[in-house]
């Protein structure tokens, strides 16, 4: 019964800024990992940005450190990603993916649906 459902998606000009959401359920969201994962067209996947459970650190991808924040509310369990300064190359399809630590390696056993970011003048 894991269901994980982003939104916030949207059409935006470069320099723009949108937020995403991803809402949980059907597990306990604040014991996992979470992450953001993209997909442009023709393009295979590309992890985004992860968060831990405990100490809540994150970590992410070099295209996207220092525009991209990841967040999380266990109170709510919503993953969240606020994305600044936004460019034409982050028009993709982002998926919020629930996580787990294998070894040094992500798994991703669980993803939403994806939320659509288009960034176009």
């Amino acid at each position: 019964q894991v269901h994980l459902v982003e939104s916030g998606g949207g059409l935006v000009q470069p320099g723009g800024s949108l937020r995403l959401s991803c809402a949980a359920s059907g597990f306990t969201f604040s014991t996992h990992y979470m992450s953001w994962v993209r997909q442009a067209p023709g393009k295979g996947p590309e992890w985004v940005s992860s968060i831990k459970t405990a100490d809540g650190t994150t970590r992410y991808a070099d295209s996207v450190k220092g525009r991209f924040t990841i967040s999380r509310d266990n109170s709510k369990n919503t993953l969240y990603l606020q994305m600044n300064s936004l460019k034409p190359e982050d028009t993709a399809l982002y998926y919020c993916a629930r996580t787990r630590l294998l070894s040094t390696l992500y798994e991703y056993d669980y993803w939403g649906q994806g939320t659509q970011v288009t960034v176009s003048s």
